[in-house]
């Protein structure tokens, strides 16, 4: 049985991103608070959306920014769309875990820089989508460390000395 309920956000989107990432950060090897491109990110983060509440922790989910009203809405704050697929998801996975606890919500993602919002639901297929994308990520968890495969964003990954030093 895969557990869900105790994937972070952060593993879905690192899962589109690098699996050998998703799986270094899963066992507790975490170099992000050494990138300057997490700083940067932070920033934008801490930045924007200054009226709204922040940085909501539920479970194993950590929400960038919630609001209120007839239904709730969560954002997620990217500095940047080259990402896009795995943004999408880790916010998809956002609303099924709400869900999953009753909690009804929209999600947006929002790139301020370029000044675009996205809005996300959760329907039947991407349901589907995400329920198989998070039993590989229970997979990739469970197993052994995914080598290390070079693409095109490594030189600006915190892990990239990890992976590629030697």
């Amino acid at each position: 049985m895969i557990d869900e309920m105790y994937i972070r956000g952060v593993e879905v989107n690192y899962y589109f991103v690098c699996k050998t990432k998703l799986w270094l950060f899963s066992h507790n090897v975490s170099l992000e608070k050494e990138s300057d491109l997490v700083k940067l990110g932070k920033l934008v983060h801490k930045e924007f959306y200054r009226k709204d509440r922040k940085d909501v922790r539920i479970g194993p989910i950590a929400i960038d920014v919630v609001r209120k009203g007839n239904e709730l809405e969560i954002q997620e704050v990217k500095k940047a769309k080259s990402m896009e697929k795995a943004d999408l998801f880790q916010m998809l996975y956002y609303l099924f875990y709400l869900s999953n606890l009753g909690i009804p919500a929209r999600g947006r993602i929002t790139y301020p820089k370029s000044r675009e919002v996205v809005n996300v639901e959760l329907d039947e297929k991407r349901l589907r989508d995400l329920e198989e994308i998070l039993r590989e990520i229970d997979g990739l968890k469970r197993g052994k460390m995914p080598k290390p495969v070079r693409k095109k964003h490594c030189r600006k990954c915190a892990y990239f000395e990890f992976c590629f030093a030697g």
